[in-house]
């Protein structure tokens, strides 16, 4: 057995910028961490004593014969292009709802390639477990998705992503001194809206957009260098706040689908009971709404707030691997035996 934890990701300036569309034309840049909430993905080999071949367990289960059969589309996509036989048992969980903006999809797909190629018995990079990642999710499922999330979940850490048009992602750590992360993280307050979405069905509203709203892109990367700067200055940390306003401002801007009156009501109430600024996380349209607020000024926001708020820190680990016991199903000498059609299923 094998399983791999995935941290999910908090980005701050940049978002939109990662869109193949647009790197292709003007190259982007991202700034974002991974937090300490995860995706948790477990494989192993499936005894043979089941009438099914392989089970795949997450917010349903799937009992099939064939790879093929297989209906999640990153399982699916991951089996066939690691050329994995059938045989095996899945099980995703996490700490937090999927299609909530922290990058939960992304995060399964590394996760997945990390424990595979682990059952596999093979030792890959994390860049390559991000590289392979960005290339399932856009071009073997077809999905809209940018590049950001994978490499954050990949590499874990508080990380500059720099996308140029050919593609490359260059990766460059934000070394802090501790002091100043943990003023940052003082600073920080996530809740969720309860509200659930697909972020590729907002980033095709987005990418339709791109064109006629450049100029909020364009604003949108320099707000990296400019959150950059702040955070490895000495100053005070609200220039921070006060861009994460303006970003989510210009954000909004970009599709009607990105906000809606619920998510602007909470975000005026944050701002109304102290708050600097925030913004949604991911593509929009629900999930998680960051607030950037005083410590002091923060009980007074939790409490105008009517919605569940998630304490968090920043991660630093990564995908990692932490149980390895590949032979754990012991070695099975038998063939797998497939039923006959006409067999009737036993207990």
């Amino acid at each position: 057995m094998i399983i791999c934890r995935t941290p999910y990701r908090m980005s701050f300036f940049g978002g939109g910028t990662d869109y193949p569309t647009w790197v292709a034309q003007h190259g982007g840049a991202v700034l974002a961490t991974s937090i300490d909430k995860y995706c948790y993905v477990t494989a192993r080999r499936l005894p043979p004593f089941f009438e099914h071949d392989t089970r795949i367990v997450y917010s349903k289960m799937e009992l099939v014969q064939r790879v093929e059969e297989i209906q999640h589309p990153v399982v699916r996509e991951v089996m066939r292009f690691l050329d994995l036989p059938s045989g095996l048992e899945i099980h995703h969980d996490g700490d937090l709802p999927a299609r909530s903006g922290v990058g939960s999809s992304s995060a399964f797909t590394v996760g997945l390639l990390h424990c595979l190629y682990s059952l596999r018995g093979e030792l890959v990079s994390k860049r390559r477990l991000a590289e392979e990642a960005v290339m399932i999710e856009q071009e073997r499922v077809g999905d809209r998705v940018g590049c950001q999330d994978q490499f954050l979940a990949a590499l874990g850490g508080f990380n500059r992503l720099d996308f140029d048009r050919s593609g490359h992602v260059q990766v460059t750590p934000i070394t802090l001194p501790r002091p100043r992360v943990r003023e940052l993280e003082d600073h920080l307050l996530l809740f969720y809206t309860g509200l659930s979405r697909f972020s590729s069905e907002i980033a095709q509203h987005v990418v339709h957009s791109f064109e006629a709203k450049a100029k909020n892109l364009h604003r949108i990367r320099e707000m990296v260098d400019e959150g950059q700067a702040v955070l490895q200055g000495a100053g005070d940390l609200r220039p921070f706040g006060e861009l994460l306003h303006e970003g989510w401002q210009l954000k909004r801007g970009l599709s009607e689908k990105v906000s809606n009156d619920s998510i602007d009501r909470s975000y005026a109430t944050a701002l109304e009971a102290g708050a600097i600024g925030g913004k949604l996380l991911g593509a929009g349209g629900g999930g998680f709404l960051l607030v950037f607020a005083r410590p002091e000024d923060h009980p007074q926001i939790v409490e105008a707030m009517d919605l569940l708020q998630i304490p968090f820190e920043f991660d630093t680990s990564g995908s990692q691997i932490i149980f390895y016991d590949p032979d754990s199903t012991g070695q099975w000498t038998s063939p797998r035996r497939t039923p006959p059609n006409d067999e009737p299923p036993k207990d």
